[in-house]
């Protein structure tokens, strides 16, 4: 099969996974965030960064089309900060795993880049949205749930990009087993 098919039809795949793990948002956000967060990092490192960063610009406009988010609804702007910071995973994690030196295995440099991109993406959407955003342009109605959101876009992000990464940890590793995609 071409590389490039099967590059595309993996990031479909991995697009098909985060749309139907979005319907189980309203159940618990440490559910979807993981399954999203680990499909964003695998779409990079088995696709390449340009799918890890199409994902991860599409994923927040088919979560509020989806999930109707009554703060996203109130204040658009928070989809392109929930873009960026997941381009920041991506990114982060990407050179470490596969742009940066080869000191050891792309196990360990997945596992350093996903850490510290996860905590990249927590102080950027800590600092922007839950200090910036929130707090200047959240409607007088919903004032009393900014404790909850500030929360819901600093710690909880740092929690499911952590399990994310985790969880494509171990798929990747699987990957490797099954000889589906290569250790370098």
């Amino acid at each position: 099969m071409n590389t490039n098919i099967k590059k595309l039809t993996t990031a479909a795949l991995l697009l098909a996974i985060c749309i139907a793990s979005m319907f189980l948002k309203n159940t618990s956000v440490f559910i979807t965030g993981p399954i999203v967060n680990a499909c964003l990092i695998l779409a990079a490192i088995c696709c390449g960064l340009e799918y890890g960063l199409i994902l991860s610009v599409v994923t927040p406009v088919l979560s509020f089309f989806i999930t109707g988010s009554p703060v996203i609804a109130a204040i658009p702007v928070l989809m392109i900060m929930i873009a960026l910071g997941n381009v920041i995973l991506i990114v982060i994690m990407w050179l470490f795993s596969v742009r940066l030196s080869r000191p050891s295995g792309k196990g360990s440099r997945l596992a350093i880049g996903g850490i510290t991109g996860s905590f990249m993406k927590a102080a950027f959407m800590w600092g922007s949205i839950s200090q910036l955003i929130l707090p200047a342009y959240l409607p007088e109605k919903m004032q009393k749930m900014l404790p909850v959101l500030q929360a819901q876009f600093s710690t909880t992000q740092l929690i499911t990009a952590l399990v994310g990464t985790g969880l494509a940890g171990c798929i990747w590793q699987a990957l490797v087993r099954a000889k589906v995609v290569s250790k370098e």
